[in-house]
């Protein structure tokens, strides 16, 4: 009977932040064949003598140069034809990371990356597209959740940079006036006293989610 190979388990990470109120994920482009100079997300193999946080962990900090971020695990992707000629079965993940985080702790890697709009996803090899579109899918039902919120918004923000988020997400426009109304009265944000000056347009308050707020579904 012939032997089958041995079975790998690889960790898949689709990274998330805010650009200016631009939804936006973490891409790497593949070097080698097959597909080579298609975008992929990050990955790595898990080892025999680690479990699946540490192996996220070392992808963070040794492949991406991000020393912490939220993750949440998704699904695990098992086709038998998803790699050409290796048993490869994924375990995908969701991560998100504010941007100031991102802009003030991130360090240089040789790996090549690059941030796209959630709308402007590229060409992707194997199965990352139908991977990232699903937790994109995920990312949206978990924005209802005001702790997603504050994770991606840790400091001041307005409420324009909000709704965007939201309409990105949610795929559809929302009114500006509607939605500025309902987010004040859920009562979860203060207004800091001060405004976003220095921007094109006219300066828009900033605000900030208050530090004790119950866990709770937005909209």
């Amino acid at each position: 009977m012939e032997e089958k190979p041995n079975c790998i388990i690889e960790s898949l990470l689709s990274l998330f932040t805010i650009d200016k109120g631009i939804v936006k994920v973490l891409l790497t482009r593949k070097k080698d064949d097959p597909y080579k100079g298609y975008w992929m997300l990050p990955n790595s193999i898990l080892k025999n003598d680690e479990d699946l946080n540490t192996n996220l962990n070392e992808l963070l900090d040794e492949k991406l140069g991000i020393q912490k971020a939220y993750i949440e695990q998704g699904n695990v992707y098992s086709d038998i034809n998803r790699m050409p000629s290796k048993r490869i079965v994924a375990i995908a993940s969701i991560g998100l990371i504010d941007p100031i985080t991102l802009k003030l702790k991130r360090e240089e890697r040789e790996i090549e990356t690059e941030w796209f709009k959630i709308d402007e996803i590229p060409k992707m090899a194997f199965d990352h597209e139908l991977v990232v579109k699903e937790n994109i899918e995920k990312l949206r039902n978990r924005l209802v959740n005001i702790e997603v919120l504050k994770i991606l918004f840790p400091s001041d923000f307005t409420l324009p940079e909000v709704q965007k988020v939201f309409e990105q997400i949610l795929d559809k426009k929302l009114d500006r006036r509607n939605f500025r109304k309902k987010f004040i009265n859920l009562g979860l944000i203060e207004d800091t006293g001060y405004k976003n000056e220095g921007f094109n347009g006219r300066p828009a308050k900033l605000y900030r989610f208050k530090d004790k707020i119950e866990e709770r579904v937005l909209f």
